[in-house]
């Protein structure tokens, strides 16, 4: 099969289309014929040799693709050869053929196409799993969501307000805070050019928000304790502004706030099934009814994944981005 692997060069890891041996099934495992797989900032990451596969994952970059099952392992039955799944992946995305965990694949929605599929799984998993399960964003509350135009942000936006919370996010440009209105945020925060901290206690009447879910970190920290409510919760979830923070614990103690954070790609696949199948009930009859859909940023061909990496960490981009093979 075509794939694309990581090769080492004079000027950091460059990526190339090459042959690679077709994966074969274990018993809970489907094989997919990739049509579509999504880029993350993981995969970025992955190739600067930051961040790793976890243990017996493929090391072809990709995590989420959508495509056709062509092959089931001896005990996955919930899918058969023929029909059509998006799926969140360890690895393996960026090629033609990849495996599966059967619990970890939604069935296409009708009326989307593979490329929209692709863009579902990580977002829409990290999202519910995060905001609504860590997070436990409840009736009535507010979420503030940094990236507001990212894949993760441009999810959150939509989740949120189709549970009619109140969600308000930064983003880095006039017209990424625009695109965020127009998907549905009811404030936008252009951080390169205001405070978020003083116009969210000025959007919140100095109540502050009651779950962030944040992927900057660094110095962000102490200025999100600042932003959240009493009994507020941070879900931390990237840290691309650093690992280390120094905050106020009595600032934290006082107004009973929790920080919390979590990785998904290393989680077992039955934690990770749990959430497709609250996907499934709760956010796919969305999907469904059209209520929702992924915002596309571009669309690569397989063989140009090094321009779609150019595209994200250009930080240009307002939506995912996504491979077609």
């Amino acid at each position: 099969m075509r794939a694309i692997e990581i090769v080492p060069n004079a000027n950091g890891n460059a990526l190339k289309l090459c042959e690679l041996p077709m994966p074969v099934p274990n018993d809970f495992q489907v094989l997919i014929e990739v049509k579509a797989a999504g880029v993350n900032r993981p995969d970025i990451m992955q190739r600067q040799g930051v961040y790793p596969p976890p243990a017996g994952a493929s090391p072809i970059l990709g995590l989420e693709v959508a495509g056709i099952v062509v092959e089931t392992g001896a005990k996955a039955t919930t899918f058969k050869p023929g029909d059509a799944v998006c799926a969140l992946l360890t690895g393996g995305g960026y090629a033609e053929y990849c495996l599966a965990s059967e619990a970890c694949c939604l069935p296409m929605t009708s009326g989307f196409t593979f490329t929209e599929a692709a863009a579902l799984p990580e977002t829409f998993f990290t999202v519910w799993s995060n905001v609504f399960e860590r997070g436990r964003l409840a009736f009535g509350e507010s979420l503030l969501v940094h990236g507001g135009g990212s894949g993760i942000g441009t999810t959150a936006i939509q989740l949120a307000k189709a549970f009619d919370h109140s969600i308000y996010i930064t983003a880095g440009s006039d017209e990424k805070c625009q695109r965020c209105l127009d998907l549905g945020a009811d404030a936008a925060i252009n951080y390169r050019q205001q405070d978020f901290v003083e116009i969210i206690h000025q959007l919140t009447r100095n109540h502050g928000v009651d779950v962030i879910l944040d992927m900057i970190g660094g110095d962000y920290l102490p200025r999100n304790l600042k932003c959240l409510a009493v009994e507020g919760r941070l879900v931390q979830i990237a840290i691309q502004n650093g690992p280390k923070s120094e905050i106020n614990l009595w600032q934290l103690m006082l107004k009973r706030q929790t920080i919390t954070g979590s990785t998904l790609r290393g989680r077992e696949d039955s934690f990770k099934g749990n959430i497709a199948l609250q996907l499934r009930k709760n956010v796919w009859p969305l999907l469904e009814a059209g209520k929702l859909k992924p915002s596309l940023d571009s669309v690569f061909p397989l063989a140009d994944a090094e321009q779609a990496h150019t595209r994200m960490t250009g930080n240009q981009h307002f939506g995912k981005i996504v491979l077609e093979i």
